[in-house]
């Protein structure tokens, strides 16, 4: 990320990092006046992962130095006295870190296949350790066989930045009744090619879309086109949206979430102790690949490939690696079928400059894509259909040279799927809406301020012939307010910063509803209101 106030550092499942087990939450008189030399641990409001009673095995897949950007390889071996069928998988990955360093993107590799995403947090001088839990039982057929190990945090140590990124990596199974998983799950060969099994009946791709690595594509949401006076340009502005296509044509579009890496808005003290949502867990898209399952099943290699629209040409910046998760027919060694439907609507994108001596650009964009095939499987033809419509706004206003900053945006990703067959219709629908709102202000006295609130939602429901069958409500809202001199050796910048977050996740089997303050690192809160 290139910006002119200060250059930023960088940077379906469940999230936990762990605070310091019976820490409690300090009194006012324990707050310092300003950010020392320590903080609190990192921890997060989300919900841990729920895990089953009886016997479980444990196996340890990664345990690493990060100096630079050599990945750490090594073998997985199944667990002995589990089975090869468990109710559930569980990674953790325990960090640590000390002295100085930006904050790192992550991924974790078994057999090629990406089962973990992740960024990390920035350290205090003293030193912070955290933990992230993510539920991963959907990999169980990777698990089951011998598999090679890639995991790699780049990272550079040197005599400024001086922090190693020590990780150990487990991954604990539960025995019991086995969970429903995939059958299969696939890697794209030579970069974006696919051969699925003729019998496979569901057909879901993931894709971990993160844009990263330091340039304008980090804080694509951002940028403006080239006649705005902005350090980050794109053609068409900030609109982005990620596709799926096999065989060239197109079979699915998303959204990608708007993660703020923990150096984000050129403020570390706003992400010290609480990140951003999805910071150290970044979920990947998923696209239900199913309509096109009548095609994939012939046997031969189809070409699955994946573009992000809007990056300008030649830019970097963007990863999407690619997992398919395949369900079989049990009862039929080909299932045949046919593509009905693919029918995109015209992709809208419209920016508005106005300068001044507040620049302002508006932008709106949309897109809607519906597909639609049928399979014919040993209990009858059953057909799906696929509509996802997406929607993006957004207010960019900035000062010249960008002492002020602020952004105002909204995207929305709504999603239906609807599988038909056997006399029942099974429809699922996601409404997601992501939202960021904040500014960041540089004042004559070099005091740079940042405040921002960013909110992950998610509506899900599902109907069965008409009659609901589950539903999940989930609101995530960060919200942030720090402030520090620029400029300056680190104990001369006079950091002062309230975070804040609350996680509620509402369901038909309860609820989840936490929340967290934190004042200059230090945890002043943490109640729980279900």
């Amino acid at each position: 990320m290139k910006r002119r106030i200060i250059m930023s550092m960088l940077t379906g499942a469940t999230l936990l990092m762990s605070t310091l087990l019976g820490a409690a939450p300090a009194r006012s008189a324990d707050v310092p006046a300003e950010f020392g030399t320590d903080w609190h641990d990192p921890v997060t409001a989300a919900p841990p992962v729920d895990k089953p009673s009886g016997k479980s095995c444990e196996v340890t897949v990664a345990e690493a130095q990060f100096r630079d950007f050599t990945p750490y390889r090594g073998t997985y071996t199944p667990p002995e006295g589990c089975g090869d069928r468990w109710s559930k998988v569980v990674l953790r990955l325990d960090g640590k870190v000390r002295g100085r360093q930006f904050d790192r993107l992550g991924h974790l590799h078994v057999g090629g296949v990406e089962i973990f995403r992740t960024s990390t947090p920035e350290p205090s001088p003293d030193g912070i350790e955290w933990s992230v839990e993510k539920d991963v039982t959907r990999y169980s057929d990777t698990f089951r066989g011998s598999q090679d190990v890639e995991m790699l945090i780049g990272n550079v140590v040197d005599d400024t930045y001086t922090g190693v990124i020590d990780v150990k990596v487990t991954l604990t199974f539960y025995a019991g009744k086995p969970a429903a998983t995939p059958d299969r799950v696939l890697t794209l060969t030579d970069g974006a090619t696919l051969t699925t099994p003729r019998n496979s009946e569901r057909v879901v791709a993931e894709v971990y879309a993160t844009g990263s690595g330091g340039g304008c594509e980090e804080y694509w949401y951002l940028t403006v086109p080239d006649e705005a006076p902005y350090s980050c340009h794109a053609d068409d502005g900030p609109y982005r949206e990620v596709q799926v296509r096999v065989d060239g044509q197109l079979a699915g579009i998303a959204t990608p979430f708007p993660t703020v890496w923990t150096g984000g808005w050129s403020n570390p003290f706003l992400w010290y102790v609480i990140p951003g949502p999805r910071a150290f867990d970044i979920k990947p898209i998923e696209y239900d690949l199913t309509p096109f399952a009548g095609i994939l099943n012939d046997g031969r290699p189809h070409r699955v490939e994946v573009s992000v629209v809007g990056v300008p040409e030649g830019q970097s910046g963007w990863s999407t690696p690619v997992n398919v998760l395949v369900w079989q027919d049990a009862g039929r060694a080909v299932v045949p079928g046919k593509l009905l439907r693919s029918g995109a609507g015209d992709l809208t994108n419209s920016t508005a400059y106005t300068p001044g001596t507040e620049h302002r650009l508006d932008t709106e964009g949309g897109h809607r894509l519906t597909v639609a095939g049928y399979l014919d499987t040993s209990h009858g033809r059953v057909t799906t259909t696929v509509t996802r419509t997406l929607a993006h706004a957004s207010t960019h206003r900035w000062t010249d040279g960008e002492s002020v900053d602020g952004l105002d945006a909204t995207w929305t990703d709504d999603e239906r799927i609807t599988v038909d067959g056997r006399g029942r219709a099974v429809t699922t629908r996601a409404q997601r809406t992501y939202t960021m709102n904040g500014t960041t202000t540089l004042g004559a006295d070099d005091r740079l301020r940042s405040a921002l609130t960013l909110g992950d939602r998610a509506d899900a429901v599902t109907t069965r012939n008409g009659r609901r069958t589950s539903w999940s409500r989930l609101d995530d809202t960060y919200t942030g307010d720090a402030t520090y001199t620029v400029g300056v050796p680190r104990d001369q910048r006079h950091a002062v910063g309230t975070t804040s977050e609350r996680y509620r996740l509402l369901g038909p089997d309860g609820c989840h509803d936490r929340r967290l303050t934190t004042v200059q690192g230090v945890l002043t809160e943490d109640r729980s209101d279900c």
